[in-house]
Parts: C-alpha cells; structure tokens; sequence
C-alpha cells in the first residue's frame, strides 16, 4: 500500500512565489506520509501573458523550475509529478506543456507533454486558445512508480477516455491528472469525468487542481480528490490551498479488477492497435520522453 497526495494551489504571474508555496505544500504532504505527489498544472506560473510563458520557459534538462522539482524529490525522498512546466521547443512563439517526473532520488524518470489543447469558446463567453502558445505532445506515457505503473495525462486529457484506454493498454494502473479546470467547466464535468475514467480502467485517480481567482483574471474549480478504482471520492479538497492524501492498495485494485473483468471483456480495438490486457494482464511501458522532444 503507497500513500499518495494531491496537492492543490492558486498560482500567480511569479515563479518565484510560486515555488516557495509548492515547497511548503510538498513538505506537508510528504509529512503526511506521501510516497507520490502530483502537483497542479501550471503550477510554477499562471502568466499575465504569453510573452511571460514564453520568458520563463526553460530548455528541456535544465532551469530554475526542473531544478526545484529534482531537489525537493530528493530532500523529501519522495516521487514527484511536477504538473506543467513551459519548455522551449524548436517554434520559437510556442512552449510544450510538459509533466515532469521525479524519483525518490531527484532523478527524473518520465516526461509527457500534453497532448490535447485547449481550443474553446465557452457558453458564458469565456475563450481559450491554446494551440496560439502550446505545441501539443504526441507520445502516451506510463512510468513504473512506488504505487504502480502511473498514466500521465493534464487537464483537457480528461475529456479523451482513448487516452485513458491507450495507457491501460501500456500497463497503468493509475493516473495523474495535473489540472487547471475552468470554474464553468469544472462545476459541469469534472468530478464527473474523473470517476468516469477510473471506473471504465478500473485505476485510481489522482486530480491535483489549481483554484480559484488568478492574477491574469481567470478563476479555475479546485476541488482536488483521488478516486478509488471502484470510483468512490476517497479524499478531495473542494476550495483552498493545500493537499489531499490517500493510500492506493494494490490488492484492492486487484479484487475489483478480478471480480469485475470488464478489462478483459472488452472487444472493440482501434484501428492497428490490439490490447495487450485481455491475454497477459497489465504489463508494460515506462520510459522518460524527454529526448524525443526538445
């Protein structure tokens, strides 16, 4: 059994600050007994502008913002998910939104960049283009960590069950999902498609949040939780800086996965891609994307 926790904050325009409030938010969670932390997307900057992003993006391996993540995985031996951070990539006006992965050691093991962008025009009048700033990721990752073989996802990833299906498939039993929800969005959909994706895989959920009213004018939900793979809110943080913790049991997970074979059962496959759960069981795939992206 691997206690995990989610940590929600209310990031703003300085790298800085934010950072010192991640730090304080990490070593209370650690204290708690956290082996694995996910932090929020965006959790070392919400710009006033782009041309902020873009200012404080870092190349992939190095900058003050990776730095901070491998140190304190290291200072409090713990495995990190360091939500989103910009790195540079070859396109000199955009950034990938990257979800970096530490161990225990400070080492990083894992990165993902997000691959669904933020492209909307809300009934309410708010609109989002991401794909102006960010250039998505391509690559699905799963990485072997202390509470089992972890999916990486962000935010608008939610939305995407194929996503959550094409990580099953590469072995994982649980998800990550760093998010920065929009206020009218989350209030809609997001408890409801969190325990939607841990019901349909099966696999527990950790949801950490950004919340509330940002600098730059937006207003995100909060409300982090994990969710068990029979999709029961284990623990959940509706408003407010802080974290969420709770303990993911592998032999849980394989009593439920045993007596509701729902894995096994399935008999739809995409196009050129079969499933490697309904014969072998879940079994494969960590790797590190950094050096596939640069």
């Amino acid at each position: 059994m691997t206690r995990v926790a989610a940590v929600q904050m209310t990031s703003g325009p300085a790298v800085a600050a934010n950072l010192e409030e991640a730090g304080r938010r990490i070593r209370a969670a650690a204290d708690d007994g956290a082996r694995l932390i996910v932090l929020p997307e965006n959790f070392a900057l919400m710009p006033l502008t782009d041309a902020d992003r873009l200012a404080a993006a870092e190349p992939d391996g190095r900058g003050p913002i990776q730095d901070f993540l491998a140190a304190q995985a290291r200072t409090h031996r713990v495995w990190l998910v360091g939500g989103t951070i910009p790195l540079t990539t070859q396109a000199p006006e955009k950034v990938r939104a990257a979800c970096l992965v530490f161990n225990d050691s400070g080492e990083r093991v894992a990165r993902y960049d997000k691959i669904h962008l933020f492209d909307v025009r809300l009934a309410n009048g708010e609109e989002y283009r991401e794909s102006r700033s960010f250039e998505p990721g391509a690559e699905c990752v799963v990485v072997d960590s202390p509470a089992g073989k972890l999916g990486l996802t962000v935010c608008y990833d939610l939305r995407f069950p194929e996503l959550f299906r094409h990580l099953l498939d590469q072995g994982a039993e649980l998800f990550a999902v760093p998010s920065a929800f929009t206020a009218h969005t989350g209030a809609a959909h997001w408890e409801i498609l969190l325990r939607a994706r841990a019901i349909e895989n099966l696999a527990y959920v950790i949801a950490a949040a950004q919340d509330g009213r940002h600098a730059n004018g937006r207003e995100t939900y909060g409300d982090s939780m994990i969710v068990s793979p029979w999709g029961e809110i284990m623990t959940r943080l509706a408003h407010g800086a802080g974290h969420v913790v709770a303990d993911c049991d592998p032999a849980r997970q394989q009593g439920v996965r045993a007596s509701l074979p729902s894995i096994r059962h399935r008999r739809l496959r995409c196009a050129g891609r079969t499933s490697v759960a309904e014969d072998k069981g879940l079994i494969f795939g960590s790797r590190d994307a950094g050096s596939d992206h640069a």
